[in-house]
C-alpha cells in the first residue's frame, strides 16, 4: 500500500494565472489510478491541522493574522496568490496531510502527499505560493510525541528550503540537507544545516553522482529514525522556474537513490511533492507519476 493524502480543496476556483500550476494536483491522481500504480484504497482525505500543531513550527501572531486574513499587503503580495480563507483552509489541508503521511509511514514504510513541499514558509511569514511549512509541522509533531529522535528532511528541489532552514537553525534533532541551483530563488540563501547549490544546466551525471555520494554519508553520520523528502521536479531542463539540466529519466533516478538508501536503511519516509513547472503539464505528471513507480517498486 502507497499512502497518498489527496486533496479536493484543490479544485477550488483560482484566478487564471494561477489555474495551470494547479493541474497537476488534479490530474495526478487520475495518472496513478489510471495505470494501477495506485488504487482508490491507497488514497486519504486530510482535514484543516490542529493549530497547536501549527504553532510549533510558526510564530502564533503570524498564524493568527493569517488566519483572519489581516497579513498586511507586503506581506501578502510575497505569498503570490490571492489571499483568501479557502487558500488558508487549503494550506491547513496540506499541513495536516503531511502529519498523518508520517504517520502513516512506520506502518507502511512510505507515504505521500499529492501537494506539500511548502519549505518557503518561515517561523513568521509565508512566500513564494507556500504559507505553512507542512514537513517542519510534521517533523516537529514527530518530536514532540516521541515518535522520532532524530529527523533528516532531504530537500532536492530546486529551489532551497530556505524556510525550513530557518525554522530548524537551532535544533539539533532536526538536520537539514537542500540542494538547489545556486542561481535560482530564494536569491538571498539561508543557512541548512548542509546547503549544496549546483550550477545552472548541471547534467543528471553530475546531480546524481553528488546525492549517491551525499545521502549515504548523512544517514551514517545523522542516524536518523525518520525522513522527510521533498521531491520536486523542478531540477528538470524543461523547467520554467529551474535552471538546472536534469531530464525525467534522471529525476527518476534521483527518487530511486533516495528510496532505496531509505529502505536498506529501514527508515520510514514522507514524501511531499515540491514543484514543477514544465510548459507542457504531460511532462509534470510523468515526472511526478515517476517518484510514485519508484516507491511501489522499491517498498
Amino acid at each position: 500500500m502507497l499512502p497518498i493524502a489527496f486533496h479536493p480543496i484543490y479544485q477550488h476556483p483560482l484566478p487564471d494565472g494561477h489555474r495551470f500550476p494547479m493541474l497537476k494536483y488534479e490530474l495526478l491522481p487520475q495518472q496513478l489510478l489510471h495505470e494501477g500504480t495506485a488504487v482508490a484504497a491507497d488514497f486519504f482525505e486530510p482535514t484543516g491541522c490542529d493549530i497547536e500543531l501549527v504553532l510549533a513550527a510558526h510564530e502564533q501572531e503570524y498564524v493568527q493574522n493569517l488566519i483572519a486574513l489581516q497579513i498586511e499587503p507586503r506581506a501578502a503580495r510575497k505569498i503570490g496568490f490571492p489571499l483568501s480563507k479557502e487558500l488558508v483552509g487549503r494550506e491547513l489541508t496540506i499541513a495536516q496531510g503531511t502529519v498523518m503521511g508520517a504517520v502513516k509511514a512506520f506502518e507502511h514504510k512510505i507515504a505521500f502527499n499529492i501537494a506539500g513541499g511548502t519549505h518557503h514558509a518561515f517561523p513568521g511569514h509565508g512566500e513564494a505560493f507556500c504559507l505553512l511549512n507542512d514537513q517542519a509541522i510534521a517533523a516537529h509533531y514527530l518530536l514532540d510525541k516521541n515518535l522520532a529522535k532524530k529527523i533528516l528532511i532531504i530537500d532536492l528541489d530546486v529551489h532551497q528550503g530556505n524556510g525550513t532552514a530557518v525554522i530548524f537553525q537551532n535544533n539539533t534533532q532536526v538536520f537539514t540537507f537542500s540542494t538547489h541551483g545556486k542561481t535560482n530563488y530564494p536569491f538571498k540563501k539561508e543557512i541548512s544545516d548542509l546547503d549544496i547549490a549546483f550550477e545552472d544546466h548541471t547534467t543528471d551525471a553530475v546531480f546524481l553522482k553528488t546525492i549517491a555520494e551525499v545521502i549515504p554519508r548523512l544517514i551514517q553520520e545523522q542516524k536518523p529514525d525518520f525522513i522527510f523528502y521533498l521531491s520536486g521536479v523542478d531540477i528538470l531542463h524543461t523547467d520554467k522556474l529551474g535552471k538546472l539540466g536534469c531530464t525525467i529519466e534522471g529525476c527518476k533516478k534521483r527518487d530511486e537513490i533516495v528510496f532505496e538508501l531509505c529502505a536498506k536503511h529501514q527508515i520510514p519516509v514522507q514524501v511531499s511533492m515540491g514543484g514543477g513547472y514544465s510548459p507542457e503539464i504531460k511532462t509534470i505528471i510523468e515526472a511526478h507519476a515517476n517518484t510514485y513507480r519508484v516507491a511501489k517498486s522499491i517498498f
